[in-house]
């Protein structure tokens, strides 16, 4: 059984937004270690003055031991985000209506 990851990022959301094409083959790579790691989907929203992420992984222990890496946090900070984010972590169910 599968975890959703919600997350809100305070932040520089302009920063943000440059972020994703001026660095987006870091971006890339980050992702394919996720997805090593046990991540199976991944999206990103933005909002006002914060970001949200959207994520599935196989267990929340795998999510944490990949957010939890300092090159990840230094990463985070680099493009943007500012102060402690929220977290919530949610069991996947399935649905009739899931699409």
């Amino acid at each position: 059984m599968s975890v959703l990851i919600t997350m809100k990022v305070p932040g520089d959301t302009k920063k943000f937004r440059a972020a994703l094409s001026e660095r987006a083959e870091e971006m890339a790579g980050i992702g394919e270690r996720a997805k090593q790691q046990g991540a199976l989907h991944h999206r990103f929203g933005v909002g006002a003055d914060f970001v949200v992420v959207v994520d599935e992984w196989e267990t929340a222990e795998q999510f944490e031991s990949f957010f939890g890496t300092p090159e990840l946090q230094a990463f985070v900070a680099e493009i943007g985000g500012s102060g402690e984010p929220e977290i919530w972590v949610s069991e996947a169910v399935s649905s009739a209506d899931r699409y």
